[in-house]
């Protein structure tokens, strides 16, 4: 499959370096031009671009890029054909993205963002930390492999993003429509915590939409105050025991 990665950073290099990896063809870009990302590109096979060559003639586009700067990105698409499926692995984090009125009123983010791309998009990789997605990636059929949600309204375009979330090494689960998205948003039981395809199926309606955003809030006010957690384990033991009160006695019971 042709891909294009709108994004270097740590999602975005990564999954360039996994589809390479899995016999895509992939094209990278991002916003300092293409050769700032040349030795990157060249490292992993993939291809360094303009961000608007990225998107052209492509089966797929990846945008890894922060929240905030999804509208900055809206115009690469207005030539792109229907069929290319467009994914989106952002995340709404108020304080690196400013405070986005309708999101915090309750409007979904995957709904937000196909908004301001004027077309529909699929919400995958998301709920999913760098580190998990760089060293937790296992085969098909492997034990204790970790699960993704993928959201989307188009049937066809949610299987494309779910076959290339098995290609970077985990479960792709699919988690229903972008009105339902908000599942795997910050602050909620299935977001960076790891869970396996049959723990994240128990964990899905345990989310609380209301309570989210103050557990996102919660979870970022103790990296900004220092008392956060400090690794990658502690990192999703923490989002599990913010965002998932009963996952501990679950897993004890278990």
């Amino acid at each position: 499959m042709n891909i294009g990665i709108v994004g270097t950073g740590a999602i975005g290099a990564t999954l360039a370096r996994k589809l390479v990896a899995a016999g895509h063809n992939v094209k990278i870009a991002n916003s300092r031009g293409p050769e700032s990302i040349r030795e990157l590109a060249d490292s992993i096979g993939a291809h360094a671009v303009a961000a608007a060559e990225a998107v052209n003639n492509v089966d797929a586009i990846i945008l890894s890029i922060p929240f905030g700067r999804v509208p900055d990105v809206a115009g690469l698409l207005t030539k792109v054909p229907p069929s290319v499926v467009v994914i989106d692995t952002s995340n709404y984090y108020p304080f690196r993205d400013g405070a986005i009125a309708e999101i915090d009123a309750g409007k979904v983010e995957s709904i937000w963002v196909s908004k301001q791309l004027g077309r529909p998009t699929v919400k995958a990789w998301n709920a999913v930390l760098a580190g998990t997605l760089a060293e937790k990636g296992q085969p098909r059929g492997a034990p204790h492999r970790v699960a993704i949600p993928v959201a989307g309204d188009d049937p066809a375009e949610k299987q494309v993003a779910m076959e290339l979330v098995e290609d970077t090494g985990f479960d792709a689960w699919d988690a229903g429509s972008l009105a339902d998205s908000w599942r795997q948003q910050p602050g909620t039981p299935a977001y960076c915590t790891e869970l396996t395809l049959a723990e994240l199926k128990i964990a899905w309606p345990e989310a609380d939409k209301e309570k989210a955003p103050l557990n996102r809030d919660e979870v970022i006010r103790g990296f900004i105050e220092g008392t956060g957690a400090k690794t990658h384990d502690e990192t999703v033991a923490n989002n599990r025991a913010v965002a998932w009160k009963g996952f501990a006695e679950s897993a004890q019971q278990g």
